[in-house]
């Protein structure tokens, strides 16, 4: 008998759970409808505070990685963004491995910048063809960089020429 009651009481106590979860889950939560308003999705921040945005072609994609730049950075980013608009007219904009790219409709990617720990760094894809030579050598032979630190003047006069000339020459296919 002993062991019918054992039975009886287990039984008892796993419908009494079961009721349980099926009130808490037939029952709306209120603070879901408000904690799901005020969710902004910010993107998420890898090394060095770059933005990690979903590879897109288009100016939204760019504005968004812009805007989620972390603080000085990204007022260097939002420059970078209105030169290149404003020295290449018609600019194709994509992210791209978490990093804006600028190119040329049928010429290929000619510029892109990402944000490291202590600065911003600009990639001429064609940049050891450009006068003068930006300073920043790479691995790739073709490749150069501008490193923008934070307390940096940004000459916008050398930037704005180093972005018309890397506009002209064939861009970076992928």
């Amino acid at each position: 008998m002993a062991g019918k009651t054992a039975k009886a009481s287990a039984m008892t106590a796993k419908k009494a759970a079961a009721k349980r979860g099926a009130a808490k889950a037939a029952k709306p939560r209120k603070t879901a409808a408000k904690s799901q308003s005020r969710n902004v999705t910010r993107p998420a921040l890898l090394a060095g505070g770059n933005p990690q945005i979903a590879k897109a072609a288009g100016d939204a994609p760019v504005q968004a990685y812009i805007a989620a730049m972390p603080g000085w950075k990204r007022d260097v980013g939002r420059r970078l963004d209105a030169l290149v608009a404003r020295t290449v007219p018609g600019v194709r904009r994509a992210v791209k491995w978490n990093s804006p790219f600028y190119g040329i409709d049928g010429q290929g990617w000619f510029l892109s910048f990402h944000c490291f720990t202590n600065y911003v760094k600009v990639a001429f894809f064609r940049g050891t063809s450009l006068l003068p030579v930006p300073p920043g050598e790479s691995k790739n032979k073709d490749t150069r960089y501008l490193d923008i630190h934070e307390d940096d003047p940004l000459d916008e006069a050398q930037l704005a020429a180093w972005v018309k000339q890397a506009s002209q020459l064939p861009g970076w296919r992928m």
